[in-house]
C-alpha cells in the first residue's frame, strides 16, 4: 500500500475525530473511549456500541488506529475487551484534523458568528 498523506484522511467524521481525540492520551478499550467523549463532551456525544465499533474497524483497518494483542481479564473472570491505541498517522490525521477545523472556527470568528474579531 502507497504511503498516505494525513490530508488524505480529510475530512474525519465527527465520530471518527472524537475517537482519535480519545486515543490522543493513549490506549484505551471500546468502553472506556465511549465513557470518554460522553465525559469530554458533557453528554452531547453519545456513542452506541455498533456506532462506536464500526468507526474502529475503519479506522484500524485505514491505518490510523492498531488493535492491541492484549487481553484483560475483567473481575467476572471472563470478560475480554480489545485495547486500540493511535499509530503514528493516527495522530498525524488528528493533529490535521483539528488544525483544520481550527481554521474553519476562525473564519466563523472573522465573519462574525463567534466571539472575537469581527464581532459575534
Amino acid at each position: 500500500m502507497a504511503s498516505r498523506s494525513p490530508d488524505d484522511f480529510l475530512p474525519v467524521t465527527p465520530v471518527s475525530f472524537e475517537i482519535l481525540l480519545s486515543l490522543t492520551g493513549g490506549e484505551r478499550h471500546g468502553y472506556a473511549i465511549m465513557q470518554d467523549i460522553a465525559e469530554r463532551t458533557a453528554g452531547a456525544t453519545s456513542l452506541h456500541a455498533g456506532t462506536l465499533y464500526r468507526a474502529l474497524a475503519r479506522l484500524v483497518e485505514n491505518g490510523l488506529l492498531k488493535e492491541l494483542d492484549e487481553d484483560v481479564v475483567e473481575d467476572d473472570g471472563d470478560e475480554r475487551r480489545r485495547y486500540y491505541a493511535l499509530t503514528a498517522l493516527g495522530r498525524e490525521v488528528a493533529v490535521a484534523e483539528a488544525r483544520r477545523l481550527e481554521s474553519q472556527v476562525g473564519a466563523a470568528r472573522l465573519q462574525g458568528l463567534l466571539g472575537g474579531a469581527g464581532g459575534g
